[in-house]
């Protein structure tokens, strides 16, 4: 039993990790695409910034699940993969 345990740990962790390694790169790619002047509207590039900024706020604060679910907002507003 206690092995079971130590494995679904393990794996709650490596998971949460996947997580804070994917919130950098979302980030990147959305700071790319804001550099390229998307043809977004007023209302949709401050959405898109806001969004980009709660993103870092959620990651830094280790919510990574939350940062990636907001990130992808932005994400598919500018039309990133």
């Amino acid at each position: 039993m206690p092995i079971r345990t130590f494995a679904a740990a393990a794996a709650l962790l490596l998971s949460n990790a996947a997580f804070a390694f994917h919130c950098p790169n979302d980030m990147k790619k959305i700071d790319e695409a804001l550099a390229k002047n998307p043809q977004l509207t007023a209302e949709q590039m401050a959405e898109v910034k806001k969004q980009r900024a709660e993103g870092e706020t959620l990651h830094k604060a280790g919510k990574h699940q939350e940062s990636v679910d907001t990130l992808a907002k932005a994400m598919k507003t500018l039309g990133v993969q």
